[in-house]
């Protein structure tokens, strides 16, 4: 049913996973998602969704995994689990997804929901490299300075940054809704935006 849909038609989950990075003994872990809406190609500030994950706390994490976890260990390891989580996110996880450079996101859903079929998956990164090649850099911080992302995000989610899965889930949002006002863009189906290599 996704694939043949006019993507101005959808309404497309966007996610962003914050991990622990991997130590020995320890595979990364996810302790924040952030999901938001984009409806009819535009970002719905109304369905902007976060929560910190459970994660032990005498687990390590990589010293150089980004974002503000030291300074929420003690919250995080009072968060939900993933499985306790699941009810509240399930419904937006039955949508088409986009993530930037959707590998992280994919395995984290795979982990927490292995018999929930999630996609088709919108790539923001491998897009993003169609649609403005030459750029110096595809990182979704660099893309954001590059397109002049910064104040639609900061009107969404104002006071987050870069690393934060809220901020950057609607930073991959406002991405996606720049590029489908690229020409020849918005008249592609979820489908082939999901192809789209």
């Amino acid at each position: 049913m996704f694939p043949d849909m006019a993507i101005f038609d959808a309404t497309i989950t966007v996610l962003d996973y914050e991990g622990t990075g991997a130590v020995r003994g320890f595979s990364n872990e996810p302790w924040q998602l952030g999901m938001v809406a984009l409806k009819g190609g535009w970002v719905d500030a109304g369905s902007l969704f976060e929560s910190l994950l459970r994660v032990d706390i005498n687990r390590p994490f990589n010293p150089h995994a980004p974002g503000r976890h030291a300074l929420l260990r003690d919250r995080i390891a009072q968060a939900p689990t993933p499985l306790e989580l699941w009810p509240r996110i399930r419904e937006r996880l039955g949508l088409p997804l986009a993530a930037h450079n959707a590998s992280t996101e994919k395995g984290f859903l795979r982990a927490m929901a292995p018999m929930h079929r999630c996609g088709p998956w919108i790539d923001t990164l491998k897009l993003a490299r169609r649609a403005w090649p030459g750029c110096g850099s595809y990182a979704l911080e660099d893309l954001v300075a590059t397109l002049g992302l910064a104040p639609r995000i900061e009107a969404l989610c104002p006071g987050r940054a870069a690393h934060d899965a809220l901020y950057d889930a609607v930073a991959c949002a406002a991405l996606l809704e720049r590029l489908l006002q690229q020409p020849g863009w918005g008249g592609l189906t979820v489908g082939e935006l999901a192809h789209l290599r």
